[in-house]
């Protein structure tokens, strides 16, 4: 019995060294012993990659995703003037959803929309001054959304019309949307629905909408430009997105939603040109059914004509057979 092993005594067991129990039997293990080190320690000699060369790959990645939030689903602009206050004050950035017109939509009433310059609306805008690193900064900026770019022209107001719709404002006001007098709470304090430029009625092409400025007495809109093709509209093709939120500054982070006179009865006026149409056939298909079921049931009482039985066809006798 080994000392120890059953006794119950503290003496420690013996035990073989290592390369009596992983030897091959005939002592020779140092071979393998040296072996099975080297591995180890070439496992535990592989050290983590550097933090600073991990950094470049974690910016372009970042840039990459930047550029595609950028390119497909938000994108952030600054408003270079005072044309939507109170709505809207110079200097704040907004993030414009640019994600549902690829999926078709098109804007709608009430909605803060940004739009490339339809033609000559910003007129020549002097071009400004600086240093080289400046402009690398901001042409990099504005690649990825975060400021918007130098070359671009692009403008921000609220959807007023859209194709089809007729719009006017005559002296003081209320804009007036096929008929509807808008309640428009949303204007700068002070300012009038028409501004000092009254309009309409203008019909709107399809496939463009009338925009105008929350700070009426200080917006170059779809009013002033009605000399030009498209009688002041603009293109839907030229909208980049509806700004949904007020990003910066912090303390002023806010949606954008639509305005409820939007959302009156009546405004849409191609809906409501086709309601009566509408329910005209609602009620026509349940009479044409019913109708159809009481021939049936009569056919199926009465069973068909003999031959030689005069039968009835639309208000004429005729001789069957």
């Amino acid at each position: 019995m080994a000392v120890g092993a059953r006794t119950g005594q503290d003496e420690p067991e013996e035990r073989p060294e290592d390369g009596e129990r992983y030897g091959d039997g005939d002592g020779d293990t140092e071979g393998e012993g040296e072996t099975n080190g080297g591995e180890e320690g070439e496992v535990r000699g592989k050290k983590p990659r550097s933090f600073w060369k991990e950094l470049p790959i974690l910016i372009g990645i970042a840039l990459l995703l930047a550029l595609l939030i950028k390119t497909f689903l938000l994108q952030a602009f600054s408003i270079p003037s005072d044309s939507m206050q109170n709505t809207l004050q110079r200097g704040d950035r907004v993030l414009v959803d640019k994600l549902t017109p690829w999926f078709g939509s098109e804007p709608e009433r009430g909605e803060v929309v940004v739009f490339h310059d339809p033609g000559r609306w910003l007129g020549e805008m002097p071009e400004t001054e600086s240093g080289p690193v400046a402009s690398a900064v901001r042409n990099v900026l504005s690649a990825i959304g975060l400021m918007p770019s130098a070359e671009e022209k692009d403008l921000i107001k609220r959807v007023i019309g859209v194709g089809g719709d007729t719009v006017e404002c005559k002296k003081t006001g209320p804009v007036e949307v096929n008929g509807r007098a808008l309640d428009e709470d949303y204007l700068y304090p002070g300012d009038t629905p028409c501004g000092d430029k009254e309009f309409g009625p203008v019909k709107i092409p399809e496939g463009r909408i009338w925009v105008m400025g929350d700070h009426r007495q200080n917006s170059l809109d779809s009013r002033y430009h009605q000399d030009l093709p498209g009688n002041g509209t603009v293109p839907v093709d030229e909208v980049v997105g509806r700004a949904v939120v007020v990003a910066w500054p912090l303390d002023r982070w806010s949606t954008l939603p639509v305005p409820d006179t939007f959302d009156q009865r009546g405004l849409n006026a191609v809906a409501a040109g086709a309601a009566p149409a509408a329910l005209g056939l609602a009620g026509a298909v349940p009479l044409v059914l019913w109708r159809r079921r009481r021939l049936l049931a009569r056919d199926a009482a009465t069973g068909p004509a003999p031959l030689g039985v005069s039968v009835t066809v639309t208000g004429k006798t005729e001789r069957d057979g």
